[in-house]
């Protein structure tokens, strides 16, 4: 539709509007002048990840040494890896719903079974420690938390993640934690991470991270494991015979990237973001909306929407209402379903605000021609 000129405004990207960093840039095309254009260690190069193992010790607090650490395509990437080291035939993986549309399909690549713990609006997506107990069996493998979260922005409290930590530790499971949102944490407390809860934590945790979010660096494709050294070594050889070494350049610009001052404005510009679309969601009639307190999206319930008639249709779902929206009115926003949440819908404010009061705007222009039984 953009490019047959239609003005879309597209609340569906999961990516910051955050420059890759000057630093990084300049070290990628000093790499390249450079010549340094050939096969590097399948891990990562060494000066990489010794930034990433200090990183880890000046945020967490945590010791990792560089050998802990492998570097892949990405941070999709890097969970990959860890499925197909981890898993066998039949293994389970506990996932929070609302999820990141990859986390259970990834675990059926890799042969294992996805148990979905359905999180609770009410709740704001926490976890309830009964409720967990009751999904595990003799074949659960891992624990997957991911704070903040994709898609609901939802950040896990030092409460939950000390359940986890403890169910993890009683039943000797494996606990992977996406932390690809970490600098984009707005919460009282700033970011936690579970492996931070204990010795034991920090010893069966496999962290997730990446340049993606916090550097503005998607097309990178920039990602990093931090484990424990067996699996740290389980994950290079994997890596080695999928897809060896990630860019040599774009490993450069990592480097840089870490050695510079992370966009300091970037947490209160998308707090301010955040607070306004909250507002206007909130005074559209049909929606349901908590206040996620990181990463760049809202996760409102359109359920208030379903059976209203548009026209002479119907809106039997909230697919159909995104479906309107783009087609009709030019918004695009993302139905929950594929997140495990099909009454929800996921928006991201990551772009201009001026385009974000016109969305709001268009999304109460096309309520506003809704019938309600």
């Amino acid at each position: 539709m953009i490019r047959d000129g239609f003005d879309v405004i597209n609340l569906s990207v999961g990516e910051p509007d955050i420059a890759t960093p000057a630093a990084a840039v300049k070290e990628a095309i000093a790499a390249i002048n450079e010549g340094f254009t050939k096969y590097t260690e399948a891990a990562g190069i060494e000066p990489l990840r010794k930034m990433v193992a200090d990183r880890a010790r000046t945020v967490l607090g945590l010791h990792y040494h560089p050998s802990q650490v492998v570097v892949s395509n990405g941070g999709k990437h890097s969970l990959f890896n860890i499925f197909m080291t981890l898993l066998d035939p039949g293994d389970e993986v506990i996932i929070p719903a609302p999820y990141w549309v990859s986390y259970p399909e990834q675990v059926k690549l890799a042969g294992g079974l996805p148990v979905i713990y359905d999180a609770r609006e009410e709740d704001n997506f926490g976890i309830d420690e009964a409720r967990l107990r009751s999904l595990l069996t003799s074949r659960t493998k891992a624990i997957l938390v991911n704070s903040p979260s994709n898609p609901t922005g939802a950040v896990y409290s030092r409460q939950h993640l000390a359940t986890v930590a403890r169910i993890a530790q009683e039943h000797d499971l494996y606990v992977i934690s996406d932390e690809i949102y970490d600098g984009l944490n707005f919460s009282r407390d700033g970011h936690v991470s579970i492996a931070q809860y204990d010795q034991d934590a920090f010893e069966r945790t496999i962290i997730v991270n990446g340049w993606s979010k916090t550097y503005g660096m998607t097309g990178w494709r920039l990602g990093y494991t931090l484990s424990s050294p067996a699996l740290a070594n389980a994950m290079k050889e994997f890596q080695g015979h999928v897809t060896s070494n990630v860019c040599s350049i774009a490993q450069r610009a990592a480097i840089g990237a870490l050695s510079a001052a992370v966009d300091a404005d970037a947490k209160s510009r998308f707090i301010r973001r955040r607070d306004f679309m909250l507002n206007g969601l909130r005074n559209i009639k049909g929606v349901r909306c908590g206040t996620p307190d990181g990463a760049f999206y809202v996760f409102p319930n359109l359920q208030g929407w379903i059976n209203a008639r548009y026209g002479n249709e119907v809106i039997d779902s909230v697919e159909v209402a995104c479906e309107i929206l783009l087609r009709d009115f030019h918004v695009s926003i993302v139905p929950g379903r594929g997140f495990g949440a099909p009454n929800n819908a996921r928006l991201s404010y990551a772009i201009a605000e001026d385009r974000l009061h016109e969305a709001i705007r268009r999304i109460q222009a096309f309520v506003d021609k809704l019938t309600f039984s």
